[in-house]
C-alpha cells in the first residue's frame, strides 16, 4: 500500500492505539484523536503520529480535526472510527440520557466526522472509511440495549455507506470485533493471553485496508481462535 493519511479518532489507547502504531510502523502519515492529554502526549512521543485533543461527540471539535488534517497532511485517504464508550443496564433501570450521550459517541459522532471528511475523498476520487462496530451489534446479550444497539446502528450506517460511497471510488468497511483484551469501560483483570488483542485488529485492518482498491471487505467478524484454552 502506497504512503496514506490517516485519521484515527480514539487513537490515544486501547484498539486506537495500536492502529496508529501499525499504520506509523508502515509509513503511513497519521493525525489521531483523544480525550486525554497525558495519553495523546505519550502515544505521539512513542509513534510520532499527530495527536489531537478532540471529542467526536462535539461538532466544533470534528472541524477542528479536518482542519489539522488538511493543515498537517493536505487531506485524508483514510479515515477509522474508532472511538468508543460503553454503558450496560438492564431494562427497568437504564439511565435514558446515558445512553443518549453513548450514540452521542458511538453513532452520531462518527456521521458527523465522515460527513465533514466525504467531500474531501470524493473531490479526490478515492478514500477508505473503516467503522468499528463489535459483534455486539450482531446478537442481542442482556444489558446491551445501549451499547449492542450502537454497534447494530453502526453496522446498518456502513451498508448505507457502501451503497452510496461505492460509485466515487470509497471502500467502507465495518470491523466487528469479539472481546479484546484492553481496560473497557474501566475493568481489569480481563487478560487471557488466548483472547484478542488490539495489535490483532489494527493488523486485520491495515490487510484489508492493503487489498487491491478493486477488493472491498463489507463487513468482518474477528474472533480468538480458542480464547477458553487454558494454559
Amino acid at each position: 500500500m502506497p504512503t496514506q493519511r490517516f485519521l484515527i479518532t480514539g487513537g490515544s489507547q486501547g484498539i486506537g492505539a495500536a492502529i496508529v502504531t501499525h499504520a506509523r510502523k508502515a509509513g503511513h502519515q497519521v493525525v489521531f484523536t483523544g480525550r486525554k492529554e497525558a495519553q495523546i502526549k505519550r502515544v505521539a512521543a512513542d509513534t510520532g503520529a499527530h495527536g489531537i485533543t478532540a471529542d467526536v461527540a462535539v461538532d466544533a471539535d470534528n472541524a477542528r480535526t479536518v482542519d489539522a488534517c488538511v493543515k498537517h497532511m493536505g487531506g485524508v485517504d483514510v479515515l477509522i472510527n474508532n472511538a468508543g464508550v460503553g454503558y450496560s443496564a438492564d431494562m427497568g433501570a437504564l439511565d435514558v440520557n446515558a445512553m443518549r450521550a453513548l450514540f452521542a459517541t458511538n453513532v452520531f459522532g462518527g456521521v458527523d466526522l465522515t460527513n465533514r471528511i466525504v467531500p474531501l475523498m470524493k473531490a479526490q476520487g478515492h478514500g477508505d472509511i473503516v467503522n468499528l462496530a463489535s459483534t455486539s451489534g450482531m446478537k442481542g446479550a442482556k444489558g446491551g440495549t445501549a451499547y449492542a444497539g450502537s454497534k447494530w446502528a453502526v453496522r446498518g450506517i456502513t451498508q448505507c455507506w457502501q451503497a452510496e460511497l461505492r460509485p466515487h471510488g470509497i471502500r467502507v468497511i465495518c470491523i466487528c470485533p469479539s472481546e479484546v483484551q484492553t481496560n473497557w469501560m474501566g475493568k481489569t483483570g480481563r487478560n487471557n493471553p488466548n483472547k484478542l488483542y488490539a495489535d490483532d485488529i489494527a493488523a486485520t485492518i491495515l490487510a484489508g485496508l492493503d487489498m487491491p482498491r478493486r477488493v472491498l471487505w463489507p463487513e468482518l467478524a474477528v474472533f480468538a481462535n480458542n480464547p477458553w484454552k487454558e494454559d
